[in-house]
């Protein structure tokens, strides 16, 4: 009898859920990463695929998986930030100063 519930425990045990499951990765970044980074942006910067998944992995996600995914996003969002857009009515920069006129002598 005994045999048979450490046998049932072991393999209730064994079925694990990956909580990550379905999730985008824009939604696993919100989940786990949101509380301390406010952007994605610049987390992947100069950092290989692979290791920044294998560091993912072992820190922050629950699947291998999971940790593609979200290394495949940081890098997909890294990259320059964008401009400002111009506010309606200002006036567009010169590009270089004009000479002044020359004076007439009368």
């Amino acid at each position: 009898m005994m045999l048979l519930a450490a046998a049932v425990l072991t393999a209730t045990a064994a079925v694990a859920q990956n909580l990550d499951a379905g999730k985008s990765p824009a939604k696993l970044f919100a989940d786990g990463c949101a509380s301390c980074h406010r952007s994605p942006r610049g987390l992947a910067k100069g950092r290989f695929n692979l290791t920044l998944s294998w560091f993912l992995k072992d820190h922050y996600a629950t699947s291998s998986d999971s940790a593609k995914a979200l290394a495949a996003y940081l890098e997909s969002v890294d990259g320059p930030p964008l401009r400002a857009a111009a506010k309606p009515g200002a006036k567009a920069p010169r590009s270089a100063p004009r000479p002044p006129k020359p004076v007439q002598s009368q």
